[in-house]
């Protein structure tokens, strides 16, 4: 598999974005606020609100084995606040699977507490669709881009988190 590291950047950016708009933000920052946790368990829940969404996908395939890992909260310091990135990849059995997958999730992310802010093709020349939701509820957001042209075709998918802190006398465990 080959990831552009272009479109990984945007796809990061993207969610980042996104999440301003999400919830309780954390000092005018535009990050919602997630509460305190050490890195361990905060990446351990999102790789639990990861499964989540592949579990929406009703779609036969693959996903290879990937884990979370801790970002920076932007403006705070990072000993104390950090926040929890899950990127992965889906790869449909068939290639009419990426289209049925990229539905099922438009269709049943809402109905698990996610608002869609972003649907439709991107600016690119492959026109990839686009897929961007916000968990107010869970203080997560994720960001779903649909690579048909890619071989094999794709779903790239980037789970982020809000910004926690660290408890009281730790530092952030960055991995």
């Amino acid at each position: 598999m080959k990831i552009k590291p272009g479109v990984l950047a945007v796809a990061v950016l993207l969610v980042v974005t996104v999440l301003a708009g999400c919830g309780t933000t954390d000092e005018g920052s535009g990050v919602p606020f997630a509460g305190t946790r050490t890195s361990k368990d905060a990446a351990d829940d999102l790789e639990g609100v990861s499964s989540g969404v592949r579990d929406l996908i009703g779609v036969r395939g693959k996903v290879p084995d990937s884990g979370a890992t801790v970002t920076e909260c932007s403006g705070r310091d990072p000993d104390k606040y950090f926040r929890i990135l899950h990127p992965w990849s889906f790869y449909p059995a068939s290639a009419s699977g990426l289209d049925d997958a990229m539905q099922h999730l438009k269709e049943r992310l809402p109905k698990q507490g996610w608002k869609i802010v972003e649907y439709g093709p991107d600016t690119s020349r492959n026109k990839n669709v686009v897929l961007t939701a916000d968990n107010d509820g869970l203080k997560a957001g994720v960001h779903i881009i649909r690579m048909a042209k890619d071989d094999p075709p794709m779903l790239s998918v980037d789970v982020v988190s809000g910004c926690y802190q660290a408890p009281d006398g730790q530092e952030v465990d960055h991995f």
